[in-house]
């Protein structure tokens, strides 16, 4: 009886630790990707790897999609945890050949554990061409909530109050270097524009550029591909 309480205490407490350091992010924030179809649908980190779930849906006749070998996990430091193996996806040069436009590829990457305490990450395919990317995926819950609340508030908002929304949010992370930080500029500057005000537009282009917000040149490109440049 002694040797059954002690391993039914045993595999209870391995149990509670799997718990503490288990955690699923269910649609998680990020702040720009290369695909427009391509989501994540959910992340799960445990203490053996970090899987993640995405789908993208063709637009294309005759469209086709692989993952290559060498597609990373990169933390906010530069730091690279590459994939192990994925799921429901060939490796490149081999293709997911799509048989209809509208179809959708379910598939799973996965990579070694992440740090406990990583509030964000990006994931980078490192590939010959049409490589896939998503920068500043959000693993924070509490931050999650938040740009969850304010996306919909400003969905319905009009661009001078999502202007403040936006202004505050950023001003409140500012100091934290998030992957996200992009973002707020990119959706303020676009508010700017919506409100027919080019001034203000160009006055947080430039303090963009002049930012320490990470991936801000991706932010900027897509600014220009959409005719915003001061």
């Amino acid at each position: 009886m002694p040797g059954k309480t002690i391993t039914l205490i045993l595999m209870l407490v391995s149990a509670a630790s799997t718990t503490i350091y288990s955690q699923v992010y269910t649609s998680p924030n990020y702040g720009i990707k290369s695909h427009e179809t391509l989501e994540i649908k959910r992340i799960e980190v445990t203490p053996q790897n970090t899987i993640i779930y995405l789908t993208i849906e063709n637009k294309i006749t005759g469209g086709y999609f692989c993952t290559d070998k060498r597609t990373y996990l990169i933390y906010p430091d530069g730091t690279r945890l590459r994939m192990t193996r994925a799921s429901g996806i060939p490796y490149c040069p081999e293709l997911h050949k799509f048989y209809s436009v509208g179809e959708k590829l379910h598939f799973e990457l996965i990579f070694p554990p992440l740090a406990p305490g990583t509030k964000w990450i990006d994931m980078v395919e490192q590939c010959g061409g049409n490589c896939y990317w998503v920068y500043g995926i959000m693993l924070d819950e509490e931050l999650n909530r938040k740009l969850d609340e304010i996306f919909r508030i400003t969905s319905a908002g009009k661009p001078e109050e999502n202007i403040i929304v936006f202004r505050r949010f950023l001003e409140e992370i500012d100091s934290l270097n998030y992957g996200i930080e992009g973002m707020l500029y990119f959706n303020i500057i676009n508010a700017f524009i919506e409100a027919g005000d080019s001034i203000g537009a160009g006055v947080w282009y430039k303090r963009l550029g002049e930012s320490d917000a990470p991936r801000k040149e991706q932010y900027l490109r897509l600014l220009n591909e959409r005719g915003i440049k001061f």
